[in-house]
C-alpha cells in the first residue's frame, strides 16, 4: 500500500536549521508531484512547497520563500524539506503529500513536529 512517512522534525533554536525527508513507497514516486504543508496549533492547514515530478518546477508560500527548499530524489523516492532560519512561527506540524491527478493530495503522511523556540 501506499505509504508517506516523515522524519527529520525536532527542537530548534531560532535561526537554527532542519531538513525534513519524506520517503515514499506503493506508487511510482518519479510520476508525481510532491507537497509539503503544516499545521500549526489551532490553525488550518496550509501549503508552503510543491515540487513537480521532475524536480524542475518548484513553487513556495511567500511566507518560507528565500528560507525554505524543497528537493526530491527519484532514485530514493524521497522529498525533503530544507528549512534555515527558522522562526517560532514555523513551528507546526508538518507533512508531506502526494498529488492526485485532480490536483488536490491524494494521500498523506502521519507528520513530524518540528519546534522553534530559544
Amino acid at each position: 500500500q501506499v505509504q508517506l512517512v516523515e522524519s527529520g522534525g525536532g527542537l530548534v533554536q531560532p535561526g537554527g536549521s532542519l531538513i525534513l525527508s519524506c520517503t515514499t513507497s506503493g506508487f511510482t514516486f518519479r510520476n508525481d508531484n510532491m507537497r509539503w504543508y503544516r499545521q500549526a496549533p489551532g490553525k488550518e492547514r496550509e501549503l508552503i512547497a510543491s515540487i513537480s515530478a521532475t524536480g524542475r518546477a518548484t513553487n513556495y508560500d511567500d511566507s518560507v520563500k528565500g528560507r525554505f527548499t524543497i528537493s526530491r530524489d527519484n532514485g530514493k523516492n524521497t522529498v525533503y524539506l530544507q528549512m534555515n532560519n527558522l522562526k517560532p512561527k514555523d513551528t507546526a506540524v508538518y507533512y508531506c503529500g502526494r498529488v492526485g491527478v485532480g490536483g488536490g493530495v491524494r494521500e498523506w503522511g502521519q507528520g513530524t513536529q518540528v519546534t522553534v523556540s530559544s
